[in-house]
């Protein structure tokens, strides 16, 4: 069975985000893909400070929260949604260390891994943020789900949220592009395999010319 995991970087339990991903999570079980969600925007994560050690040992050097553990179920899955409110019209400060963290430190290839970004806030910034976390993906070879609207969902409670009926549609719509994406990315795989990707070059203008 397909699997995705959904990331909730809110740190409400119950709020705008865990309404979205609820909504996803209905598509999902309907289309037969196995679900995690992993709440992290509560818990204390600190950010990337360089130092490279992943890079010897293969998983991040702190261990006091979430990375390492979602990066083992991250290289598991087919697919992962991150999913943010709106600060200053950026994402929430924990998911993007908590996401600077995993994408940096984990050496498996997430090739045709499939991304979905989703994002809530009261009023404006949310494509914004949605570009942000966009970046994650398309650094990574991993295609990007989209739906039928930029994937964010309105309001200030979760109350709020379920009255926004277009951005509760565009969640449906977004889960079930992502079924078909990752359903279909399986079929080609097993028909032909992955496209070969080219690696070697790297553009960093040593000599400042």
């Amino acid at each position: 069975m397909s699997k995705v995991l959904l990331i909730n970087g809110s740190p409400h339990d119950n709020g705008c985000i865990a309404t979205a991903l609820a909504e996803m999570k209905k598509i999902f079980d309907t289309e037969k893909v196995d679900v995690e969600i992993i709440h992290i925007g509560n818990k204390p994560v600190r950010g990337c400070v360089a130092c490279n050690f992943c890079k010897q040992s293969g998983h991040c050097v702190f261990t006091d929260d979430l990375v390492n553990e979602v990066a083992t179920k991250f290289e598991a899955a087919d697919g992962i949604v991150v999913a943010s409110p709106v600060y200053f019209a950026s994402p929430n400060g924990t998911l993007i260390s908590f996401l600077d963290r995993l994408f940096y430190s984990t050496s498996f290839s997430k090739h045709m891994k499939v991304g979905a970004a989703v994002v809530s806030c009261r009023r404006g910034g949310n494509s914004a943020s949605f570009d942000v976390l966009n970046k994650y993906f398309t650094i990574s070879n991993m295609p990007i789900a989209s739906s039928s609207y930029w994937n964010q969902i309105h309001g200030f409670t979760a109350d709020d949220a379920k009255k926004d009926l277009e951005g509760l549609q565009t969640m449906r719509n977004l889960a079930k592009n992502m079924s078909f994406m990752i359903k279909a990315i399986a079929d080609a795989k097993a028909k032909s395999g992955y496209p070969e990707i080219e690696s070697g070059a790297f553009t960093s203008f040593p000599d400042g010319k």
